[in-house]
């Protein structure tokens, strides 16, 4: 591949918008912390496929989770007293989602009820996790972000495994968000937002991972680099809140450029018959957005 390739510019429309009936404008707690007060009715998250092709997204200041069918339908699947931020499926087909305020917990789809998984480590709490993600064997990968950044760089990576053991990967970073194993998953990618950058954490079987580096330095947008995708290829799909959604080979060369610049996109997964269609949680506006991608998206543990 030539490095000094133009990037590939690839449009994004609207799939669906979250219905009037559950937008409510207005002053949160969540949104006194991170968004300076302002009043909002919504900020969507962490969207992840179920077998049927139902795309599940969370909504962070009103604790809510949702289900749109392919026909971008929604339902209300759960709401409590939580902030969920990001949500997979596990290959049993149970939901997972890291809260800020309570840790992992599983939502069930058929009551809405919410049961905690893991609440701390070493019997302190999370500073409040972010998002997650499974490997082929179970095991699940989370992110502990809280309020860090370069002030404070002290965020960390977890890994719980299917023995109930739990490894603390790395715990230096500023401000870890989104995260991906690769294709032989013997490494974790993982979006540090504050320092604009993806890192690569080599894995081992126990114990925290050695040589931590920088994969890809990133610039621009008004936030950094949020939720992560992985193609067959090997190549990452970042989306970059403020900015929009890169593609990077599997060498981290940038190949593709999707949306348009200035779009607070925060998180995206791969879904369709084909696993070419990207869609993406445009948290400004309520929105889920879709784009067509060349190369198909990994093959996530829900759909094994």
């Amino acid at each position: 591949m030539n490095p000094f390739a133009p990037i590939a510019r690839i449009p994004a429309v609207r799939f669906a918008a979250l219905p009037g009936e559950f937008r409510r404008k207005s002053r949160t707690e969540w949104a006194d912390a991170n968004k300076r007060g302002e009043a909002i009715d919504s900020f969507l998250e962490g969207p992840a496929f179920d077998r049927a092709g139902n795309l599940y997204c969370v909504d962070i200041p009103f604790g809510r989770v949702f289900r749109v069918s392919p026909a971008a339908e929604w339902t209300l699947v759960a709401q409590y007293d939580g902030w969920p931020n990001g949500l997979k499926i596990a290959r049993d087909g149970r939901i997972f989602v890291t809260d800020y305020r309570h840790g992992i917990m599983t939502v069930d789809a058929a009551t809405g009820g919410v049961t905690p998984v893991l609440r701390a480590y070493r019997s302190e709490s999370f500073k409040g996790v972010n998002d997650l993600h499974f490997a082929a064997n179970g095991d699940l990968y989370f992110t502990d972000q809280g309020q860090t950044g370069w002030n404070d760089p002290t965020g960390r990576v977890f890994r719980l495994r299917t023995d109930g053991g739990i490894d603390l990967l790395c715990d230096a970073i500023p401000s870890p968000n989104g995260l991906v194993l690769d294709t032989a998953e013997r490494v974790l990618f993982v979006a540090v937002t504050r320092a604009s950058a993806i890192w690569r954490l080599p894995l081992f079987e126990r114990g925290p991972s050695p040589k931590v580096g920088t994969f890809i330095q990133m610039s621009g947008g008004t936030s950094g680099p949020d939720g992560l995708a992985l193609d067959e290829e090997g190549g990452i799909v970042c989306a970059q809140a403020g900015l929009g959604v890169w593609r990077f080979d599997r060498l981290g060369l940038p190949t593709h450029f999707v949306g348009e610049p200035g779009s607070f996109v925060t998180n995206v997964a791969f879904g369709g018959a084909d696993r070419r269609t990207l869609y993406m949680t445009e948290s400004e506006t309520g929105e889920i957005l879709t784009a067509r991608l060349p190369i198909p998206g990994r093959v996530m543990a829900s759909q094994l």
